[in-house]
């Protein structure tokens, strides 16, 4: 938002420009990374018992490390 000082002396605030459209689509794509990640993770955890241990980490790090080949 910008401020916008009005004919009265009073600051408004006026909505700027848009984001760019390759902004907006690597934010989206950057989100749905993290959400399949984020999906990875509470997949391997409620097969393997929800124990996160340093086993499951590196586990959960090689799915992930592979699937972004």
């Amino acid at each position: 938002m910008a401020n916008v000082l009005t004919s009265t002396g009073a600051w408004l605030s006026a909505p700027t420009k848009k984001t760019p459209f390759f902004a907006r689509l690597f934010r989206a794509h950057l989100e749905a990374r993290q959400r399949h990640a984020d999906r990875v993770v509470a997949h391997y955890l409620a097969v393997h018992g929800n124990k996160f241990t340093d086993d499951a980490e590196r586990e959960i790090e090689r799915l992930l490390f592979r699937a972004g080949r």
